[in-house]
């Protein structure tokens, strides 16, 4: 059997080609919004809010895509809401208005997500999950490498043109669109009984998941709520002098560690278990957090950067493999979504929370903070059973 399908393919390439335009945007926003005013707090709450509207959306259009038994409107669309917001960035500097096209775009992403994953699910078998969802991110992933490298060879000509860059960026949105309409639709039998979704429909999901859902969910949160924004790694490396042009290329090292990784490290987690090859990520998570509570130089953070890639290469794409595995076959879209919902409230705490210690403690007090909690964590998921029940579709 063929595990990486022609689908997997052009969801991987769609989502290469929208992380190209994110991600040249990403390692430049904290400095774009600190040149137009934004304090460090204000950039906190800023994305922890961007991610908490997308989180909840992402619960309500999992529900709804379930419900509809539609995958192909929620992908396009979402993708398509993403491509338009970039450029959007450099139109106005208030602060209402940076709010406003980060949410467009994070609603974007909270369309698509729960539609996208339950397609990658249904590629899959329980056994390949991992190999499948790792491929996807280390294709996503390879578009975090691109695209900050070009941000990186246009700064080096233009140094501090942030704003050209985020309408540069429309161009890859534009090929991820494109690449969308590619894909067929493979419809699901649509859920009988209620006429409609409303909002927050998709929380009715949480007292009727099987136990197992719930307590690997319970865990990631509480990990969530330790892991703010990839942001505050960024301004800690540039706040130890490191250029622009250095962050940023710290950055590209990250995502490429990311990205050669999550594949294999997929395969792996498919043979060794999910839960197994989860803890080790979050025990890399937990020595880089600490490693950061220290100030170093450019070689330093490479060797952080370069954990920090293998351990989202070990949990991003396994997290989601896990939660799949655990949930009925017409209920994986809501199952995700949900989790991504209470995910992004717990994003948006953690981001908030992280720019109020660094505010008033520093930064070695945010990351030791992090570092801590994380600690508690792995010990959670040490003695969660390691056991995967899958539920057959009815």
């Amino acid at each position: 059997m063929k595990v990486i399908t022609r689908t997997v393919w052009l969801l991987s390439l769609v989502s290469l080609f929208t992380d190209t335009a994110s991600e040249m945007l990403y390692p430049i926003m904290p400095l774009y919004l600190k040149s137009i005013g934004f304090s460090i707090v204000l950039i906190g709450i800023l994305e922890g809010l961007a991610e908490a509207i997308a989180g909840l959306s992402k619960g309500y259009f999992g529900k709804l895509s379930d419900h509809t038994g539609k995958r192909m409107p929620f992908v396009r669309l979402g993708y398509g809401f993403s491509a338009l917001a970039k450029p959007l960035m450099a139109v106005f500097i208030a602060p209402l208005w940076i709010f406003f096209v980060r949410t467009i775009d994070r609603i974007g992403k909270g369309l698509r997500t729960g539609a996208r994953d339950a397609i990658l699910s249904d590629e899959a078998t329980p056994q390949t999950k991992g190999k499948v969802f790792g491929f996807h991110r280390s294709m996503d992933t390879l578009g975090a490498v691109i695209g900050p490298l070009l941000a990186l060879i246009y700064l080096q000509y233009y140094p501090q043109d942030y704003k050209t860059l985020f309408v540069i960026a429309l161009a890859p949105g534009i090929l991820a669109v494109l690449c969308s309409m590619l894909l067929k639709e493979n419809n699901i039998k649509p859920q009988i009984g209620k006429t409609s979704v409303s909002f927050f429909s998709f929380l009715n999901y949480w007292k009727e998941s099987p136990k197992t859902y719930r307590r690997l969910v319970v865990g990631l949160l509480i990990f969530t709520l330790a892991n703010s924004s990839d942001v505050f790694l960024l301004l800690r490396a540039k706040q130890s002098g490191l250029t622009d042009a250095n962050v940023i290329t710290v950055y590209i090292f990250y995502n490429l560690v990311y990205a050669v990784f999550a594949f294999p490290l997929g395969i792996l987690a498919d043979r060794v278990g999910l839960r197994r090859m989860f803890l080790f990520g979050i025990f890399l998570f937990a020595l880089v957090y600490f490693g950061m509570a220290k100030s170093g130089n450019q070689y330093y953070y490479f060797a952080l950067f370069f954990l920090y890639g293998i351990y989202a290469a070990a949990t991003e794409g396994v997290s989601k493999a896990w939660v799949s595995n655990l949930v009925d076959k017409k209920h994986i879209a809501t199952a995700i979504g949900t989790y991504s919902a209470f995910q992004s409230i717990c994003a948006m705490l953690a981001s908030s929370l992280a720019g109020v210690i660094w505010y008033k403690f520093g930064a070695a007090a945010t990351f030791a903070t992090t570092a801590i909690i994380t600690v508690f964590v792995l010990f959670y998921f040490s003695f969660l059973p390691d056991k995967t029940t899958v539920l057959k579709a009815t």
